[in-house]
């Protein structure tokens, strides 16, 4: 399953948004392809993504900034970034674009250091920018839980695009991930990130929501009637 697009379109033009992905973009080619051998990349991989071992030793602690701006591979770059097109536009609207790269970066710090949590020990670097996506669609699934998104279906040979609620396609990926985190797969992702991330975004979207509610539609009756003075001469 993969989401290629929502139907709920931004009132502003999400200028965090794309510079979160150019930002990704230009310290991936800098990592990945600047570095002039698979030592040096190895090195920048090691020097800037999240090693659990060493926060437990009290050092390195920017990198649960810096690691969530480092991708392993093209796939790994563009799955994240399609994810943060999709859904990052329309919070950045509704936040206000300070708040949103704000709430965008605890999210993130929040998610790497839930990936410590679960293995302080670990002697291997944490990088990606999942994290922090899935504070937004923690966020999203909060706001806009009836938005419909476009899935792209592929089952062997057969695929089709599905208009899908966003409960539905955000409420699978959530479960998905709290189900392979506590089985411990060890598959290379950061699961218990993921889940860190998406929690964060829903507790940090509370008062928004909250304020959201508590404004009252503008119906006929809502609107402030001036009286008429039908007094003749």
């Amino acid at each position: 399953m993969f989401p290629i697009r929502d139907h709920n379109p931004s009132t502003i033009t999400p200028y965090v948004t794309w510079g979160l992905i150019a930002v990704n973009a230009a310290v991936f080619l800098l990592g990945n392809v600047v570095q002039p051998s698979e030592i040096a990349r190895n090195y920048f991989e090691f020097e800037w993504g999240m090693i659990p071992a060493r926060l437990s030793y009290g050092q390195g602690w920017i990198t649960l900034l810096s690691s969530m701006f480092l991708h392993a591979g093209w796939l790994h770059l563009g799955g994240n970034m399609l994810f943060l097109w999709i859904f990052g536009d329309n919070l950045e609207a509704a936040m206000g674009r300070l708040r949103y790269l704000v709430f965008y970066l605890t999210c993130g710090v929040i998610a790497a250091g839930s990936e410590y949590l679960a293995a302080p020990w670990a002697n291997y670097p944490v990088i990606g920018a999942s994290g922090a996506i899935a504070g937004v669609l923690g966020g999203y699934l909060l706001l806009y839980p009836k938005a419909r998104v476009d899935v792209l279906i592929i089952f062997v040979i057969f695929f089709r695009v599905f208009p899908i609620p966003a409960w539905i396609v955000l409420g699978l990926w959530i479960a998905m991930q709290l189900f392979s985190g506590a089985l411990g797969q060890n598959d290379g992702v950061a699961y218990w990130e993921h889940i860190g991330g998406f929690a964060a975004g829903l507790v940090l979207c509370l008062p928004l929501w909250l304020r959201q509610r508590r404004i009252p539609p503008m119906t006929p009756s809502h609107i402030p009637t001036v009286p008429r003075n039908d007094a003749t001469k």
